[in-house]
């Protein structure tokens, strides 16, 4: 038969069985792992964008992502994934670890209109992605090459009746905003003209600027710079209400075209079932940053206004702007291509 062999040894196991005994008592909250922090020390956040470097949009994600590495203290980088009207990005998203270290800072066109007009999007923006906050409000510009003789819709209407079939406007592509602004307004004012879809921004700006197409519902700061050359004019903001950046540029619906009219913003997502904290850290964070006065003068240099909101307040407002476009996509008679 074993025996302990001191005294010793059988205070040591009383010790160790008092623990153990103990620990059994201890509520799941102590015995549960420490959840790990976010972010991680050192460990990168990406911000991926579904458009080319160099553009509006992609120089205030850049601009966010470095305030945003200040204010979380670990590295924050933005990766353009180009192509196919943002579908490649919002994908890449998707399939990411809902962990925090991937989310998309993309244009409302993805998840109101895109899911409703392009046949090979996949992606369910209410199941497949997780509202972390607004970015920035901004207006698209109805923009007319110079050499269209016209300073305000009613002129523009009444020299493309006047030319019928001869006119035609640039789109980001079949599908996207631009196009749909185009084809609202060539329903309610009774035009006849030509789409010429292009695969985004820049291809659409330079044959704009050449004069090959001679109009364009193009995003506030693409409209701006591109003002500034001399060769186009902007004539009207398609939304709700004039631009505060841009008070001089009256709305559609003040120069009597109605239904050109709803806000365009920017949003970031991340993918499906991210944990709560994480998204209310991200959030905070981006709260902060857009928030800064340094941020606001950038953002408004391209006509927009940065803004934030609570994670609910961005899937509230993805419903009601899903719910908006789907009712025009309906009157317009569009369907998916």
């Amino acid at each position: 038969m074993n025996r302990l062999p001191c005294a010793i040894s059988r205070r040591r196991v009383a010790a160790w069985l008092g623990l153990a005994l103990g620990a059994t008592a201890l509520p799941p909250s102590v015995l549960a792992a420490e959840p790990v922090p976010f972010p991680e020390k050192g460990r990168s956040i990406r911000i991926v964008l579904g458009l080319a470097a160099g553009g509006a949009s992609d120089a205030q994600a850049r601009f966010v992502a470095n305030k945003l590495g200040e204010v979380l203290q670990t590295p924050v980088i933005v990766e353009n994934r180009p192509g196919a009207s943002f579908i490649l990005a919002t994908e890449e998203v998707i399939r990411a670890a809902p962990d925090g270290y991937t989310m998309m800072y993309a244009p409302s066109s993805v998840v109101a209109q895109n899911p409703q007009t392009l046949a090979q999007v996949r992606y369910d923006p209410f199941k497949d992605l997780t509202p972390i906050s607004l970015g920035a409000r901004g207006p698209l510009v109805l923009t007319v090459h110079a050499s269209v003789p016209a300073r305000n819709v009613q002129e523009l209407v009444a020299y493309i009746k006047a030319n019928p079939g001869k006119m035609s406007y640039a789109s980001f592509g079949t599908g996207t905003s631009s196009h749909i602004y185009g084809e609202a307004f060539a329903q309610q004012a009774g035009l006849d003209v030509v789409h010429v879809p292009y695969k985004g921004g820049a291809d659409a700006a330079k044959d704009f600027l050449a004069g090959r197409v001679q109009y364009y519902f193009d995003a506030a700061p693409n409209a701006i710079q591109n003002t500034a050359t001399g060769k186009v004019r902007m004539l009207a903001v398609a939304a709700p209400r004039r631009s505060p950046m841009l008070p001089d540029v009256p709305t559609m619906t003040e120069q009597g075209v109605a239904g050109v009219d709803m806000a365009s913003w920017l949003g970031f997502y991340g993918p499906a079932r991210m944990p709560t904290p994480v998204v209310a850290r991200l959030n905070a964070a981006l709260a902060q940053v857009l928030a800064m006065p340094a941020t606001r003068d950038f953002f408004r240099q391209g006509a927009y206004e940065a803004e934030s909101s609570t994670p609910q307040q961005l899937a509230d407002l993805t419903r009601t702007t899903y719910d908006q476009w789907a009712e025009t996509i309906r009157k317009l008679g569009l369907t998916k291509q």
